[in-house]
């Protein structure tokens, strides 16, 4: 079923803005998802501006989120791995950083490079899962204010309105859990992933199999400006 899909990526888009909000308020001043945030904080770091240390943070993130991409690569290539194999890689990754995070075992600065790592690493994998984006946004708030300037929206925009939505209540929601019961502050990246990999997994009654039903789609064009 059509909605089905367009739920998971809601609820990926979702899991994204959760673990980025988690990541800048839990790690501090860097991001899981948005490399191209990191760049920058990386080049302002490098005029001395933030925080101490965010460098090593910014260069931690770049480099498990490539390495997420990598690992996402080849299950997708080389091993043929579906839509499941990779929801669930990311999901055990999230789960992993929450009950390190929850059960208070993250003590050092050396434990939170650890959190961003796995944190980073799921959102390397999540980039790999659609071509569709669901961690990056810039080219699809673009891609939607043309088609509205030139007036040629399409019913199917809402869907992309409501992923742009979706990553500003994730990140809503992680930032109140900080601030409420700060234990829990990963749980809903946690929580919205897994959402979705029932969606793109569990069968419903009714659902027709489809050819290639649950393999990844191949990258196609740009994927940053995909509706």
């Amino acid at each position: 079923m059509p909605w089905r899909g367009e739920g998971a990526l809601l609820l990926l888009s979702a899991a994204s803005g959760a673990a980025d909000a988690f990541v800048f308020l839990c790690v501090g001043q860097v991001f899981a998802g948005v490399m191209t945030g990191n760049l920058v904080l990386l080049g302002a770091s490098g005029a001395g501006a933030g925080e101490d240390g965010v460098a090593l943070k910014v260069a931690v993130a770049l480099g498990a989120y490539s390495c997420g991409v990598v690992v996402g690569a080849l299950l997708t290539g080389r091993r043929g791995s579906g839509v499941g194999v990779l929801l669930g890689a990311e999901v055990i990754l999230l789960a992993a950083a929450a009950a390190l995070w929850g059960l208070e075992l993250v003590t050092s600065y050396g434990d939170r490079l650890g959190v961003l790592a796995l944190v980073a690493v799921a959102m390397g994998v999540q980039g790999r899962v659609r071509v569709t984006p669901t961690n990056y946004f810039t080219g699809t708030l673009t891609s939607l204010a043309g088609r509205a300037a030139s007036r040629e929206l399409r019913g199917a925009d809402g869907w992309v309105l409501g992923r742009l939505a979706a990553v500003v209540a994730g990140a809503t929601l992680a930032a109140l859990a900080e601030r409420w019961w700060s234990p829990g502050a990963a749980l809903g990246a946690v929580v919205m992933a897994s959402g979705a990999l029932v969606l793109e997994t569990v069968p419903c009654r009714g659902d027709r199999p489809r050819p290639g039903k649950g393999k990844p789609r191949p990258d196609r064009g740009n994927p940053a400006g995909a509706a």
